[in-house]
C-alpha cells in the first residue's frame, strides 16, 4: 500500500507545482490587462479554474498522502531531513495562500503589484522545490 500512497503523493505534488508555477505567470499577463476589460475578465476565469480545479485539490492531496506516509510508514523520529522538508512544504503552502490573496485582488480589480513582482514571485516555488527534492533524495541529515 505504501508505494500506492507514495505514487499518489508524487502525482499530487506534480499537479500542485504545475499550478504554483503557472498562476504567477498568469498574474504577469493579467497585470498588463486593463482592469474590467475583456482580457482581464478572461484571466480571472483562467485563474479561478486553475486554483479551484487543480491547485487547491492538489495541495490538499499532497498534504493528505504526505502525512499518511509519515504517520503510517516513515515516522518522525530521527528524520531531520523530513523535519526540514515539512518546514519547506509549510512555506510552499503559505505561498499558495498568498497567491489566493493576490488572485482575490485581481478579481476585485484592485491589484497594485507589478509584473516584475510576479516574475520574481514565480521563482519562489522553484527554489523551494529544488530544496525539497534534495532533502528527499539525498537525505543530508
Amino acid at each position: 500500500m505504501y508505494l500506492w500512497i507514495k505514487s499518489l503523493h508524487v502525482i499530487s505534488v506534480i499537479a500542485w507545482m504545475a499550478a504554483l508555477l503557472y498562476l504567477p505567470r498568469l498574474f504577469v499577463y493579467h497585470t498588463a490587462a486593463e482592469p474590467g476589460g475583456v482580457q482581464s475578465e478572461t484571466f480571472k476565469v483562467m485563474e479561478r479554474r486553475l486554483l479551484r480545479a487543480i491547485a487547491n485539490p492538489a495541495m490538499v492531496a499532497t498534504w493528505v498522502f504526505g502525512l499518511w506516509m509519515v504517520f503510517g510508514y516513515i515516522g518522525w523520529a530521527g528524520q531531520g531531513w523530513l523535519h526540514a522538508k515539512f518546514a519547506l512544504v509549510v512555506l510552499l503552502t503559505v505561498y499558495h495562500h498568498l497567491l489566493v490573496r493576490w488572485w482575490k485582488a485581481f478579481c476585485d480589480d484592485r491589484n497594485t503589484r507589478s509584473q516584475r513582482f510576479f516574475r520574481f514571485m514565480n521563482e519562489v516555488p522553484t527554489l523551494l522545490m529544488i530544496a525539497i527534492v534534495i532533502l528527499v533524495i539525498v537525505k543530508p541529515f
